[in-house]
């Protein structure tokens, strides 16, 4: 799996990317100071999986420069590290299609297990932007193809007992995102990770991520069983 980091603090880029190393130890991280360092290791490394993106960067707007980012890698996931908690940045970015929002006071615990959540192919948005009304956001949240954990058992994640319940327990019948309908119609016709990957101009780290968040979405543990199970609910 190859991720851009860019943030133009030095000692956050490194810490995240421990992090990163502990939860995908094969991945391969690029760090960016700025949006300009950050668009020159879009265009020279391909088929980059995940872009971790400050809002505050030397020589960016963020807005646009999200948007040109997006159109440098259209294939990877995009996540939003930032101080900022404004409820219209929030949105905004989500409007675009990022994947998460996380705060940069998040506990380490958290940081470290939205990443995780993230990296399995849901969705992290802080609590701040559940409220007022949590349950009307979470709900939201899951019928846009995200994948909603409270706080209070998202550092449960990093616990093996938590972990087996996410992996043992049938998920909801959450609507499949257009990529993932993608990916389980391309499985249909007997493709391989990497034929897919060819296909749809992503890396077999992608594709992997979505067919491990399509599988828990349809409650199956491997491929046969999402295909049967994609059929009986109308998905393919």
């Amino acid at each position: 799996m190859k991720v851009l980091i860019a943030d133009d603090h030095a000692l956050f880029r490194d810490g995240l990317s421990l992090r990163l190393e502990k939860i995908e130890p094969k991945s391969v991280i690029f760090q960016a100071a700025n949006f300009t360092q950050a668009l020159k290791i879009l265009d020279d490394e391909k088929k980059i999986d995940l872009v971790i993106l400050d809002l505050d960067m030397p020589d960016m707007n963020w807005e646009e420069g999200l948007a040109e980012l997006r159109q440098k890698a259209n294939g990877a996931r995009y996540v939003i590290v930032s101080a900022s908690e404004d409820p219209r940045n929030i949105r905004k970015s989500l409007e675009q299609g990022v994947c998460g929002y996380i705060p940069k006071r998040s506990e380490p615990k958290i940081l470290t297990s939205a990443l995780q959540l993230i990296l399995d192919g849901g969705t992290y948005l802080p609590p701040s932007v559940l409220e007022p009304n949590p349950a009307i956001s979470a709900v939201n949240l899951i019928m846009s193809g995200g994948v909603y954990i409270p706080p209070e058992l998202l550092d449960n994640r990093l616990k093996p007992e938590f972990a087996s319940l996410l992996e043992d327990e049938p998920a909801p019948n959450h609507i499949l995102t257009p990529r993932q309908i993608e990916v389980i119609q391309a499985v249909a016709e007997g493709k391989s990770n990497k034929q897919i990957a060819y296909e749809m101009g992503v890396s077999e780290a992608t594709v992997k991520l979505h067919i491990n968040a399509l599988l828990r979405s349809v409650g199956a543990t491997n491929r046969t069983q999402a295909l049967i199970r994609a059929q009986q609910m109308g998905l393919i």
